[in-house]
């Protein structure tokens, strides 16, 4: 009997991931006209998307959104003029026209009641903020991670698209990368046996609270800097926080377990199952934190240890046998017998196409994708806590249905930040 259920996961197992290997499925419910596939889209069919705060990884997004044709991308608003006419010139040149309009306030594009859709892929501090106020608005988000700073903004985000019925996806990409689908349809086939363990490669915990030297301030037509801080407690302004350089600032960042642990611990929580909860205790180790659900699996967030298959790897330890992956899309697994029916994945894990095309067919279809703001909000809590943890350099226990630390003041005082007026949540 055992033998004649194995061979059915077996064969099960293999059809989902020859399915995964050739491309990911297109729900039938979308018109072939929606996907570009039957010529030109009519307007009708059309997504009206705005940009807000789009640097380099914003105008990557933007470009994998104008290759869609459903898509007529409308308006960019950004603090900085240089990157606000970067993406007019990128969208007009796509239409050969010069109808892309430049706002330099957030209110601006969110009062344009034509506008479905937001990408957002401003600075973290203003990820959260600028969600929850293109949902108040009417709008669909597509975000890019990481989606908080912190556990009490998780979780408004989540039950602001809750109580406003509007889309939103995280800019977690990896859920809809092949290697990573095959990965998790590997421990959900039960061919590994129990689920033990699950580890997500993060980088250092650390942030500073250092300034850099104060500089001149530019116009305010240059760079808007009071809008740029947004949330953010004040500080003076130096043009390598404009140009990429905020990260590691404790007031810009979330910290190295959040800049990839929104990627890896999201994919951790997939292959668990856990997409309603986040982990119950959390033990700093070093650079590592030590985590662990109420369904006994443990999570390990690690920045050491890894095999080489990537950024953004994950490992699944089960009972009998094991599974690794990374951003290269090469898969290690064992028991070795497993090896040949591995498929070869080309697709890096930093492509977000299918990521946002999933994102425009529920804009369509009104249904829930795969990183919607609540499985990303528990992906984030899990982040943030094991981050308050590591601060404090103690385990912490978590009660994940109320959002707060047992018996430990100091560490629930954490899970929000002061934010500066008038940007309060």
């Amino acid at each position: 009997m055992k033998q004649q259920r194995d061979r059915v996961i077996r064969r099960e197992f293999l059809r989902k991931s020859a399915a995964v290997a050739g491309g990911l499925a297109i729900p039938l419910f979308v018109r072939p006209s929606a996907l570009g596939f039957q010529g030109r889209v009519a307007p009708s069919e059309r997504i009206v998307v705005g940009g807000l705060g789009l640097g380099p990884r914003g105008q990557h997004c933007l470009r994998e959104m104008l290759n869609e044709p459903d898509v007529q991308f409308v308006a960019i608003c950004d603090a900085q003029r240089e990157r606000r006419e970067q993406v007019k010139r990128t969208v007009d040149e796509k239409y050969g026209n010069k109808d892309c309009v430049m706002y330099r306030h957030p209110f601006e594009i969110l009062a344009r009641d034509d506008i479905d859709a937001l990408l957002i892929a401003t600075g973290d501090r203003w990820h959260a903020l600028a969600s929850i106020l293109a949902a108040r608005a009417g709008k669909d988000v597509y975000c890019e991670k990481p989606c908080s700073m912190t556990i009490a903004q998780s979780r408004a985000l989540a039950d602001t698209f809750r109580r406003y019925g509007r889309i939103y996806q995280a800019g977690t990409q990896r859920r809809n990368i092949g290697n990573f689908i095959f990965a998790v349809q590997l421990v959900w086939s039960g061919r590994l046996g129990q689920l033990k363990t699950v580890h997500a490669n993060t980088l250092h915990p650390a942030t500073t609270h250092d300034w850099l030297p104060e500089e001149p301030l530019p116009p305010k037509d240059e760079v808007d800097w009071d809008l740029w801080l947004g949330p953010a407690p004040w500080r003076p302004y130096n043009s390598r926080y404009v140009r990429g350089g905020w990260r590691g600032f404790f007031d810009f960042h979330g910290g190295g377990i959040l800049e990839w642990g929104s990627h890896t611990v999201d994919l951790c929580q997939w292959a668990n199952k856990a997409d309603d909860t986040a982990p119950i205790e959390y033990e700093p180790v070093g650079t590592h934190v030590h985590a662990l659900y109420a369904n006994g699996v443990r999570l390990i967030m690690r920045d050491t240890g890894w095999l080489g298959l990537g950024t953004c790897s994950v490992r699944f330890e089960c009972e009998e046998g094991w599974i690794e992956t990374g951003d290269s899309g090469r898969i290690a697994v064992w028991p070795e017998s497993l090896r040949s029916e591995i498929p070869v994945f080309t697709e890096p894990g930093t492509a977000p196409r299918r990521h946002i095309r999933e994102f425009l067919n529920c804009v369509k279809t009104r249904s829930q994708p795969s990183c919607n703001a609540s499985v990303a909000c528990q992906a984030h809590i899990a982040c943030h806590a094991a981050y308050i943890a590591w601060q404090l350099g103690r385990k912490l226990r978590f009660d994940p249905s109320k959002d707060e630390f047992i018996g430990d003041d100091e560490a629930n005082r954490m899970r929000s930040r002061a934010t500066r007026e008038p940007w309060h949540f």
